[in-house]
């Protein structure tokens, strides 16, 4: 290319003959002559030789004209294409065929204003804290792109309640609608569970479900979840869940939520106030959001609360207790007295025992055994009571007497 610049150069700007140009650029007239008759720069064009899905195409085509949403793997099956080596260029060929015949599946602008949305998601980190891989509940708002995010301990409905309760109080406000896709914690069928519909119905917002394989819908997040496992969580350690929240928090607060963000022309801090005025107040106070059952408390004055067992009064064995779990204690009620309080436990299959009540369940042992003892001891009374013979002797003479 540089040859042919230098040639049409020299021809047009500096008037010289083709001879000339030939002789002091060392080439061949004919190739002058072809560059000057060229208005266009040389360039390498291949002829294509075609690939192995090309005998298949008029087949693959046919099939999606009768079905547009076929797949790229029910596709190949379909027509018998079994080579593996080629299935990037037999789902590149399908998604070529699906554009020439209208196949294709746009995605509009989302637009959103102040207040209006906050798309929630759970976000798992590669390398496990405190012995287990623990999700991390993340919250972004979708006009500002402020993000809040915790780790919470389960993915249960409760614990998802209560991280939500948490990352909307650090919001400041609460928004006209949170944004879900089909998490099985809090969905079931396509729809809420009963917790998470009275605890949306005491906040007094609208959960909105995200449709399948529409990942577009919920982009602010799922953005959201990919920075944290790129820009937060590589080159960490973490001691605990305690200290995963502690540098988590830090670096929302020093880090992403202080990053220039292209599309909104802003940094999300400076956002954030015109994005709480929109919202509307907390609810006060807030609703219930905690994993609560009730079981029967069996000799062995344990409840298990996930997969961490916890220890009760043993004065409440056989009785009904109510167990409740928050983000961080464990209480245990039994006709409305708490009957055992505990941190919660964050190491997997761990035994979580109070001193007190291994000493009352020492002590109830100790009195059942004397009492078992006592009774052994006790004389005991004849099962038939045995009556005297001589008692009929006199009935009988009372009755020959008469």
């Amino acid at each position: 290319m540089s040859e042919w610049v230098k040639i049409r150069y020299l021809s047009l700007s500096q008037g010289m003959s083709g001879r000339a140009i030939a002789g002091q650029l060392g080439v061949a007239r004919e190739a002058v002559r072809r560059a000057l008759a060229s208005p266009d720069p040389p360039k390498y064009v291949r002829e294509p030789v075609g690939s192995k899905v090309d005998p298949f195409v008029p087949r693959i085509r046919a099939l999606l004209v009768n079905d547009p949403s076929l797949r790229a793997t029910v596709l190949a099956e379909r027509v018998g294409f079994n080579d593996g080596v080629c299935t990037t260029v037999f789902r590149a060929r399908v998604r070529e065929i699906k554009a020439q015949l209208g196949v294709v599946d746009p995605a509009d602008r989302l637009v959103f204003a102040p207040g209006e949305q906050i798309q929630c998601d759970l976000w798992f980190p590669d390398s496990p804290v405190a012995g287990s891989a623990r999700p991390v509940l993340t919250m972004t708002c979708c006009w500002s792109r402020f993000i809040q995010a915790v780790m919470i301990p389960t993915r249960t409905c409760g614990d998802i309640l209560a991280g939500m309760n948490l990352l909307l109080e650090r919001f400041g406000g609460l928004p006209d609608k949170l944004l879900w896709d089909n998490e099985a914690g809090i969905v079931h069928a396509r729809r809420l569970i009963s917790q998470a519909c009275a605890w949306a119905g005491g906040m007094g917002l609208g959960v909105k479900l995200a449709k399948p394989k529409d990942p577009e819908t919920k982009g602010r997040i799922e953005r959201a979840n990919g920075y944290l496992g790129t820009s937060f969580e590589p080159a960490r350690s973490f001691a605990s869940i305690d200290d995963f929240n502690a540098q988590l928090a830090d670096w929302l607060d020093t880090k992403a939520n202080r990053r220039w963000v292209r599309a909104a022309g802003a940094r999300p801090i400076d956002l954030l106030d015109d994005e709480r005025a929109a919202m509307r107040i907390l609810p006060d106070p807030m609703p219930r959001a905690c994993i609560e059952q009730v079981v029967r408390l069996s000799r062995d004055y344990y409840v298990r609360v996930g997969s961490y067992d916890y220890s009760v009064d043993p004065a409440m064995i056989g009785r009904l207790v109510t167990v409740t779990a928050t983000l961080d204690r464990v209480q245990i009620v039994c006709d409305q007295r708490v009957v055992a309080d505990h941190a919660r436990c964050f190491i997997p299959h761990q035994v979580v025992t109070d001193p007190v009540h291994v000493e009352q369940a020492k002590h109830l042992r100790q009195q059942f055994q004397d009492q078992a003892r006592h009774a052994t001891h006790r004389p005991t009374a004849p099962l038939v009571e045995q009556r005297d013979l001589a008692s009929y002797d006199d009935l009988y003479h009372k009755e020959q007497a008469a």
